[in-house]
């Protein structure tokens, strides 16, 4: 870039005067295609710093310019205009006080703000000699000073290998990109740091003493670059994931004890008992230790087949055990014969079906007056007659409980139609 040339004495001129000055250039000298080249210095442009808009490669014979903001010449768009006889300047209604022109065409602009970025439009115009003006176009875009960033974290205090943690790098800016630093190194790509989309933010998975930290963040844009203060990750000691161990998985409803007892046994640890994913409530039917390690229930119901876990804690949080389900064995109770209806005439069919409570199922047989007919829920006779009245029961046994039930009920079969 070649030295500036000093800035002319500003003439005072009304207003009528820029209009008349501006109008007569351009009416002496009709602009042609010709290009002129401008660029920005710096390239990069911060708020509140100092752009210089440098033209090259200006054209001989020079009567005058004039700089626009925007890419229409309109009035109220003029900034300036620099008049080679006399060399005076003359500020437009776009001027703000912080525009400085040269001799050399080029536009100074200091302290920049938001809005000064944009396009800007330079109509030269040449002497009268048969050529035309040249008008030229430039574009800088404006970036702010990037903030000092800081990392936010979904958990400052995770469990070794156990959690996951996200990091973000806060504030989000526009326009800005986002770099990761561990340990003061740029950060590898592992199957437990990964990235999201814009870098913005950072999943960490099973944290270990190896990826603990520090982090560090940076915000970069064009024109600045800043970075976080350290965040290291304070790793919480690891809690084994307990399991329950029980005397029978298998209970007899209202027979057996039971015995839960939840694993490893540490003295460093607290115990939690949970039932259907509610805290165990405290009840005269539930015995538990001091420590809380070993629930027993003294006889055991069809209700309280489970889930259950257990839960260890230390002073951080803690972890639960896979459920556990009981199969709480019980019945047969009491069977139910169906239909319920005890008469019939000659010459329908009999249908009957038995059904009790029972796990596992219980097996079925029936008994017409004592005598055996056949094993099965179902009992069919096709046509009965007089001779088919009696005592019709169903029994039902279960055989891993031991337990037995029955029901009966009269049938009577008549050969005459009820009025």
């Amino acid at each position: 870039m070649g030295p500036l040339s000093a800035p002319p004495c500003t003439h005072l001129i009304t207003w009528k005067g820029v209009l008349l000055t501006a109008s007569l250039l351009n009416f002496w000298n009709p602009p042609t295609t010709a290009q002129v080249t401008i660029e920005a210095q710096p390239p990069k442009v911060s708020e509140g710093k100092d752009v210089l808009l440098l033209v090259h490669n200006l054209p001989q014979n020079l009567a005058g310019y004039i700089w626009y903001k925007g890419q229409m010449t309109y009035l109220y768009h003029y900034i300036t205009s620099y008049v080679v006889d006399g060399q005076r300047i003359i500020y437009g209604p776009a001027y703000s006080g912080r525009e400085r022109v040269y001799s050399n065409a080029s536009l100074l602009i200091q302290n920049v703000t938001q809005e000064d970025a944009g396009s800007y439009t330079l109509h030269i115009i040449k002497r009268r000699d048969g050529t035309g003006g040249v008008t030229g176009h430039f574009t800088f875009t404006l970036h702010l000073e990037t903030p000092k960033p800081s990392i936010s974290s979904s958990n400052l205090n995770p469990r070794e290998a156990m959690e996951a943690v996200i990091l973000t790098c806060d504030p989000a800016t526009p326009a800005a990109s986002y770099q990761w630093w561990m340990n003061g190194q740029s950060l590898p790509m592992t199957h437990r740091l990964q990235l999201s989309k814009t870098n913005r933010t950072l999943f960490i998975f099973g944290v270990t003493k190896y990826i603990a930290g520090p982090y560090e963040c940076e915000i970069r844009n064009p024109v600045s670059a800043s970075r976080s203060d350290p965040v290291t990750l304070n790793l919480l000691p690891k809690l084994p994931k307990p399991y329950i161990t029980i005397n029978n998985l298998n209970p007899r409803e209202n027979k057996d004890v039971l015995t839960f007892t939840c694993e490893p046994k540490s003295e460093n640890y607290t115990y939690i008992w949970w039932l259907n994913g509610q805290s165990l409530p405290v009840s005269p039917r539930v015995k538990r230790p001091i420590e809380n390690r070993i629930l027993i229930l003294p006889n055991v119901t069809r209700n309280e087949t489970g889930p259950y876990q257990c839960e260890i804690r230390d002073r951080y949080g803690g972890i639960r055990s896979d459920p556990v389900t009981l199969n709480v064995l019980y019945g047969p109770d009491l069977p139910s014969i169906y239909p319920s209806f005890t008469y019939y005439r000659s010459g329908e069919n009999l249908y009957l079906s038995c059904f009790a409570e029972s796990n596992p199922r219980a097996q079925y047989s029936w008994t017409i007056n004592g005598k055996f007919q056949l094993s099965g829920q179902k009992l069919s006779i096709p046509q009965i007659t007089t001779k088919h009245s009696g005592l019709y029961a169903c029994s039902v046994r279960n055989s891993a409980t031991g337990k037995e039930s029955s029901k009966s009920i009269t049938v009577k079969v008549s050969d005459w139609i009820l009025p």
